[in-house]
């Protein structure tokens, strides 16, 4: 009895179909390769320069602490040890005002321990926002 199948399948592929796409690949990469511009101009500033004057450092903080309470401030936000520390954000939205309209700009800094809530931060942000003020994110290590 013989077994052997009299329709052996090939299982070989065909290699013209293979250099076709290599050849396209390799026009391809050459072409893309020619089109590449490796040469950008960039503009750097110069050490002269003056930094824009909405540089300035703003003056209105709230400063959220690691246990989210707040302290509003109006200038260095380094001696903030004696300072009065409020538990919800209804406690300080007249503060923040007054601190904000003293300076002048519409821009208050936010800075936030690392420990801070998210809600605590966006309460602030949700007031900068109601008044109309840029916030200035910032935070602190410690």
């Amino acid at each position: 009895m013989n077994f052997n199948s009299r329709n052996k399948v090939k299982i070989e592929g065909g290699m013209a179909s293979m250099t076709d796409l290599v050849f396209l690949l390799l026009i391809f990469f050459i072409i893309m390769s020619l089109m590449a511009n490796n040469q950008t101009p960039i503009e750097l500033p110069k050490t002269s320069e003056n930094p824009p004057k909405d540089q300035n450092p703003v003056e209105a903080t709230v400063i959220i602490n690691a246990d989210n309470t707040y302290i509003v401030t109006t200038g260095d936000t380094k001696s903030t040890k004696n300072a009065q520390t409020y538990k919800n954000i209804k406690e300080i939205k007249e503060l923040v005002y007054q601190a904000v309209e003293k300076t002048g700009k519409k821009k208050l800094r936010i800075a936030s321990h690392r420990d801070a809530s998210f809600e605590a931060v966006f309460q602030v942000m949700a007031l900068c926002q109601v008044n109309g003020w840029s916030p200035v994110i910032a935070y602190e290590n410690e």
